[in-house]
């Protein structure tokens, strides 16, 4: 009976578990990422949509602007997860490979721009330990971490754009190059 009490009380406390972080989105993530998107489309209206349009399909025709400007503009300024919304203005065929830079961007900044991706500040303090145990300063490390992430998500970005062509002959489609948004 012992084991039977144990596992509903397991099974209940999974769901309070799931409840509690719930709450603590809608108390914290979920209004920011709201306002966020609200300032986002707000700026966007302010712009014109035919100007954010046209600069995105002109930025996307460059490989670096493409994987290094946008992705490091959009996190810093939108954070994550709202980067990832700038990946609307991309054309079908390069959407993966700006999700893929966009997302490691997310982790290589934290350490100069921890407000980029908070919730994940854990990984680079663990590092950072390590090297402030050892007497060296941690803005280099930060600095490092930023500049190696900024060529290394560009790579991932562009490996990303071969494997996307990989598959669309593989899969016989054929993604859009040009911006198509839905109104």
């Amino acid at each position: 009976m012992d084991i039977i009490v144990s596992f509903a009380e397991g099974f209940i406390n999974l769901f309070q578990t799931g409840a509690d972080v719930f709450i603590d989105w809608m108390s914290s993530i979920v209004p920011l990422v709201l306002m966020l998107l609200i300032a986002m489309n707000t700026f966007i209206q302010l712009i014109g949509e035919e100007r954010i349009n046209f600069l995105a399909q002109k930025s996307t025709k460059n490989v670096f602007l493409r994987y290094m400007v946008l992705p490091f503009l959009g996190a810093f300024m939108l954070a994550n997860p709202m980067v990832h919304s700038l990946g609307r203005f991309m054309p079908e065929k390069y959407k993966p490979s700006y999700f893929a830079s966009a997302a490691q961007f997310a982790h290589t900044s934290n350490g100069i721009f921890p407000h980029i991706n908070p919730a994940e500040l854990f990984i680079f303090l663990g590092i950072a330990s390590g090297i402030t145990q050892l007497g060296l300063p941690m803005t280099d490390l930060a600095v490092r971490y930023l500049l190696v992430g900024l060529v290394l998500n560009f790579i991932g970005g562009w490996v990303t754009d071969f494997t996307t062509s990989y598959v669309e002959k593989q899969q016989g489609v054929k993604l859009s190059k040009e911006v198509k948004l839905d109104n």
